[in-house]
């Protein structure tokens, strides 16, 4: 297959690599009921390639654990097989990967536009930070922290009032390339909060009284991949020593409890932790500014999908946070802030015994670094589409993850330390 793509010509190989690669790929859905089928999850993984979905590595499996995974196409009658000899119930949960690729994007028509309803591309995102920033100079200015490995600036946007010794919320979206929702978050909550400034009391006062750091997309050249290359990506791009396989897990490569549990020290699995913690530019970048301005920021919320959650810490470790009865409440609280709005339901709690436990993670990090509200959200949706959500739900999404993300902003404002 390699050597006819090389054929076809650089120019179009991204186009048929994302036809022939993708089509007729199934992702399957089973929730083992013992040890043994565990293992069986284990077999599979060792004997073909199998992309994990949720949970994100086949260590993480347990038994009564929903675990959604994709496999080639080729693969997956004999993965059926498997499940069905092994007494594994199963279901597909996507019939044709490429299909449902196809679908993502409600209009055939792409225009080059930035909309906040479409799924943007990179260059699209890097005009619309400068374009924000130009058509609001009042409230929103533009700043770069860093570049990623492949060379592309780290645009901030910083969104508020002018005004003396205002304290902070740090939002950062596209950790994991391939989980696009991320940064259409992002971007959407930009656009609410300069388009309701003046007109929503809630939004105004907290434009008036607190700054928000906007980092639209984390994995710049993650994403970028996923547009050019492989929609399935989840990494960052940076070389390997030593191996032939690309990139780390950002959210694995933070200095909290760093390639402990639910990490790995192969740079050839999904949640490679890193040569080092913070040894990708981007991540680096990230804590860098942080730790900068600790003394302003005030709570840490980073955007993730899918599964619908709304976790704190500590994904590293069982232990609770000492304030885990007021995290937990405001995790609840936002939930049903969320929820009133399409009826949208999300499951709440610490990390590691909500979901699994995960080593490196940047809400774990920030929290340790003394932000005491630290969250991260798990947008749309349980696993219809999982990483494919249709460009038709951007909208709703964004709209009851901004009530939450609003709760919690006000609720940092009234109690701020």
């Amino acid at each position: 297959m390699w050597a006819f793509l090389v054929l076809i010509g650089a120019a179009s190989v991204s186009a048929h690599l994302q036809d022939l690669s993708f089509d007729r790929q199934k992702v399957f859905r089973v929730i083992p009921q013992n040890d043994e089928q565990v293992e069986i999850l284990n077999f599979l993984a060792r004997i073909m390639e199998v992309d994990f979905w949720q949970p994100d590595s086949v260590t993480l499996v347990r038994p009564k654990m929903q675990v959604d995974f994709r496999v080639e196409a080729e693969k997956s009658f004999d993965v059926e097989d498997l499940l069905k000899e092994s007494g594994i119930e199963y279901q597909v949960l996507i019939d044709n990967l490429q299909a449902a690729m196809d679908a993502q994007f409600d209009s055939k028509v792409r225009t080059t536009s930035h909309s906040y309803e479409k799924y943007n591309n990179w260059d699209t995102i890097a005009a619309w930070t400068a374009d924000i920033a130009a058509q609001n100079p009042d409230l929103v200015s533009r700043s770069v922290i860093g570049e990623t490995y492949e060379g592309r600036s780290m645009y901030l946007l910083k969104i508020g009032k002018s005004g003396q010794d205002k304290k902070a919320i740090f939002i950062d979206c596209g950790f994991h390339a391939r989980e696009w929702i991320s940064p259409a978050f992002c971007q959407w909550f930009v656009k609410e909060a300069v388009e309701t400034y003046g007109k929503d009391t809630v939004m105004t006062n907290l434009l008036d009284k607190l700054d928000f750091y906007v980092l639209p997309v984390v994995n710049i050249d993650g994403y970028v991949y996923t547009w050019t290359n492989d929609r399935m990506w989840r990494k960052t791009r940076s070389k390997n020593a030593g191996s032939l396989c690309y990139g780390t897990d950002p959210n694995r490569n933070f200095n909290a409890g760093w390639c402990t549990l639910g990490a790995s020290k192969s740079p050839c699995a999904s949640t490679y932790c890193g040569s080092a913690p913070e040894s990708e530019k981007e991540t680096k970048a990230l804590a860098d500014f942080i730790r900068k301005h600790l003394s302003t920021i005030k709570a840490y919320l980073t955007i993730h999908s899918y599964s619908q959650l709304l976790l704190f810490p500590y994904s590293y470790t069982y232990d609770l946070p000492s304030n885990y009865q007021e995290l937990n409440s405001i995790a609840s609280a936002a939930s049903k802030q969320l929820a009133s709005l399409y009826n949208t339901k999300y499951t709440y709690g610490p990390g590691a015994e909500t979901i699994y436990p995960a080593a490196g993670g940047s809400d774990d990090w920030a929290y340790n670094q003394g932000i005491k509200y630290s969250f991260t959200f798990e947008l749309r949706d349980t696993g219809t589409y999982g990483f494919l959500l249709p460009e038709s739900q951007i909208k709703p999404t964004c709209e009851e993850t901004l009530l939450a993300v609003k709760y919690i902003a006000n609720y940092v404002l009234e109690h701020l330390y």
